[in-house]
């Protein structure tokens, strides 16, 4: 049994601005549909914070800068891919929002977020990371046995 793990490198930031609201973007890709933070893949040959960097200034037309790394969201598909989702915060940006073909972008107040069709497991990634006594989430299982553990 091989003890290696491959695993794909993504990222998420929540982006706070000056009166407190959070920047949320209401994906329409097929796979995980719902309000959720911008972010993506991590390229070949790039850094985990230029990623976050590009993905953000890709999807919303903001240039972030100083992203603080504040957590992590660990799991494996039911196809046994394996992901890290690198979880960022930052209120430091600049330029105008302008939605993508990743869906819509807008502020909204982080109170609100329960009212909106969150994608899944949001609500659990956005704990980790706003709370500074968590930073981890695990998923395991699927379909139905799906569940996360904050850690």
């Amino acid at each position: 049994m091989s003890r290696a793990r491959l695993i794909t490198l993504t990222n998420m930031c929540m982006i706070t601005n000056f009166a407190g609201e959070i920047l949320v973007q209401d994906r329409n890709k097929p796979t995980w549909p719902g309000i959720t933070f911008p972010g993506g893949h991590v390229e070949v040959g790039e850094s985990l914070q230029a990623a976050m960097i590009r993905e953000v200034q890709e999807e919303t037309d903001l240039v972030i800068s100083h992203p603080r790394l504040c957590g992590i969201m660990d799991f494996t598909t039911e196809t046994q891919e394996g992901y890290l989702v690198l979880l960022y915060k930052t209120q430091s940006f600049s330029g105008k929002i302008r939605s993508s073909n990743e869906g819509e972008i807008f502020w909204i107040n982080p109170q609100d977020l329960p009212k909106y069709h969150l994608a899944p497991d949001f609500w659990e990634m956005y704990q980790v990371i706003i709370n500074d006594n968590l930073s981890e989430l695990y998923g395991t299982g699927s379909g139905n046995t799906w569940q996360t553990q904050s850690l």
